[in-house]
């Protein structure tokens, strides 16, 4: 408006009229009678002109004094008429001014003089806070997104209910695919006739069709052991809230049968891609099984997870035939491969090392070199005893190097071996993972969410007593020459030993067959014996930490270290299995403070009460009997309140991860 009120088109025609003038001087002096002439045509020229741009700048006064006019009135009638509250409001959160829609929705004269929060006291939060300007609040009824002005001190509510509904109702009636598997059947149904095979597919199939028309699913059998379900978001949330009781009832019933089966279910939800969530509910399964199965996992594009069951300890069930055919794949790895790097977890236990020696052997008998990862520097306690006796044998130890040295020595035709662990964030060196393009997982831990990504082989069995039995088998099918030394069987029968506890947990027929297969190559026990020894001090410690015992639900004990000291880890898992040996105790949590800085918790229990999904809320993992983390907390009373919240979740919530 400014612009036109200079009447900037003025300038153009004063210049003209200036150049007009003098040319009609100098044809007045050249031409008395043409100047005459070219003056009155000039002059009713500049006439004209300047009548114009008088006529039209006054109808554009006009239009915009017209326009302004009309926008005020619109102003004023959006600020009034439309369906949009608006709040003016002081400094101190009193209402200065409020629009009739605002009265109208809250169904009151005037509201001068109130304070916001009275409105609703979801305010307060949007209100003090500097980092958010948006909020959804409840009025009565109805939901408003309030935006918040600062700096005018101004808020407007914007009515969103159904805005919100037909959100929630487009995300309740988003297609959830599922995969249900039976995960013994193979084994349960092998010796069966086929009347008895029949009735029990009959009542297997009568159990989950009377679930699934109780919730309306609709479920179909694709194979044997394997049925697919098609739901949708609101059913899965009531089955979330009954926390998946078809795995109890397919457990119990079938057991009334003398048959003992399980089921397992991948999940795939939060995807509007059919292909998408049949993606997400087979990795979903995948992830159940690795975890042993007679779970439920369900999985988000975004890679949420959630995890249901697990209460019971998995059966054996892998097979001589999968350990002959992961040992001939491991071998044909080995032989294209120009050297071998086995690498285990940080802070290495005597399962890891053992494991570690195993592989490095069966490398050796490929006649390909084979180089064992460890960082020297962490080696405690009986790792570090073995280690004294492994340095009495230079044609060993020679083989054990630092990751400075194998990332030196890799190169595009390594292999690298992980043993007793597939979390890539508990390797000894993460990087040297990322550099090698052929990766082999070995590992009797349940399969977490963190998994080294895109491994060339992968045998995990989380039913093995420890990571030495699986490298213990395989080495049974490997060539015959070069045998294993009494060192080499010594060091696995020690992990085997440690992880069961002396074949007293998760110890099955193929344990002793390992152990066996051990001591026929010389496997020293009484060395073993030395080598797990402990002193009197240690064990002093662990009397101590024991004294702290306290008691956080029937059956679950908690005990702690002091805060001003460190403790081996090794001495934090051995005191919680003595703890575990105390009479009432179903399960033990001994927390104390770690050489590396972290809160370390060790978790053990008889296998009522599933250790690995307390720990995995605090981003540990391990088993149902046998689990640990590491928390970055500043004290131990911290750490004992994260584990207690678990604990409660668990127990009183849902099982979310």
């Amino acid at each position: 408006m400014d612009t036109y009120k200079k009447r900037p088109i003025r300038h153009p025609l004063l210049y003209l009229s200036i150049i007009g003038l003098l040319a009609v001087i100098l044809l007045l002096t050249w031409n008395i009678w043409i100047g005459i002439i070219v003056a009155i045509v000039m002059a009713i020229g500049i006439v004209y002109a300047w009548t114009v741009e008088k006529k039209t700048f006054e109808n554009i006064e006009k239009y915009i004094e017209s326009l302004s006019h009309r926008l005020k009135k619109v102003g004023e009638e959006a600020l009034l008429e439309m369906p949009i509250g608006i709040l003016l409001i002081n400094d101190k959160y009193h209402i200065e001014w409020a629009n009739p829609f605002m009265l109208n929705i809250l169904n009151v004269d005037s509201l001068l003089g109130e304070e916001v929060f009275s409105l609703s006291d979801d305010l307060r939060q949007l209100l003090k806070t500097d980092e958010k300007h948006e909020f959804i609040v409840s009025i009565g009824e109805r939901k408003y997104q309030v935006i918040y002005k600062q700096t005018e001190r101004l808020l407007y509510f914007f009515d969103v209910t159904e805005q919100l509904q037909i959100e929630k109702k487009y995300y309740a009636d988003r297609t959830v695919i599922a995969i249900l598997f039976i995960d013994n059947y193979d084994e349960i149904t092998q010796g069966m006739d086929d009347q008895t095979r029949s009735l029990t597919n009959t009542l297997v199939t009568s159990i989950i069709n009377e679930w699934a028309a109780t919730y309306g699913i609709y479920v179909k059998r694709i194979s044997s052991d394997r049925f697919l379900a098609i739901l949708n978001e609101s059913i899965l949330s009531e089955i979330e809230k009954g926390k998946f009781a078809i795995l109890d009832d397919i457990r119990e019933k079938t057991s009334q049968k003398n048959l003992s089966l399980t089921l397992s279910i991948g999940v795939g939800a939060g995807s509007s891609s059919l292909i998408k969530l049949g993606e997400l509910a087979q990795s979903s399964l995948d992830l159940v099984l690795g975890r042993g199965g007679d779970q439920i996992a369900i999985k988000q594009p975004n890679g949420k997870l959630k995890f249901y069951g697990g209460k019971t300890n998995p059966v054996e069930k892998r097979t001589r035939v999968r350990a002959r055919v992961i040992s001939h794949a491991l071998q044909d790895l080995i032989q294209e491969s120009d050297q071998v790097f086995i690498m285990g977890h940080k802070n290495p236990d005597m399962d890891s090392i053992g494991a570690s020696m195993g592989v490095r052997k069966m490398v050796e008998k490929n006649k390909v070199k084979g180089y064992i990862i460890v960082n020297f520097d962490e080696l405690n306690g009986s790792v570090s005893r073995l280690f004294n006796e492994i340095e009495k044998s230079p044609e060993v130890y020679e083989n054990f190097i630092s990751p400075e040295e194998a990332r030196a020595k890799m190169t595009e035709k390594s292999l690298l071996v992980v043993v007793d662990t597939h979390k890539p964030s508990l390797v000894i060196d993460e990087n040297l993972v990322k550099d090698c393009e052929k990766v082999v997982i070995i590992d009797h831990h349940r399969r977490g969410e963190d998994f080294i990504s895109n491994p060339t082989l992968v045998y995990m069995e989380p039913y093995a007593s420890s990571t030495c039995e699986l490298v213990t088998e395989l080495l049974e099918y490997q060539p015959e020459n070069n045998r294993i030394s009494k060192l080499e069987a010594t060091a696995l029968l020690s992990g085997i030993i440690v992880d069961t506890k002396s074949f007293t947990l998760r110890t099955g027929a193929r344990t002793f067959e390992a152990a066996s297969y051990l001591r026929t190559y010389g496997a020293d026990t009484v060395l073993v014996q030395r080598l797990l020894k402990e002193d009197v001090n240690t064990y002093i410690e662990r009397s101590k930490i024991i004294q702290t015992v306290e008691f956080v639900y029937p059956g679950m004990a908690i005990a702690h270290g002091e805060e001003s000291r460190f403790y081996d880890t090794v001495l934090i898992a051995q005191t919680a299995d003595i703890l575990l040996a105390m009479k009432d105790v179903s399960a033990s949590f001994v927390i104390a403070h770690r050489p590396d800085g972290l809160i370390g918790i060790s978790a053990r229990s008889l296998g009522e009460i599933n250790v690995q999904l307390i720990m995995e809320k605090l981003g540990g993992g391990g088993h149902l009997t046998n689990a640990a983390c590491q928390i970055e907390v500043e004290t131990i009373t911290e750490a004992i309140q994260l584990l207690k919240k678990a604990i409660i979740e668990l127990y009183e919530g849902s099982n979310e991860e």
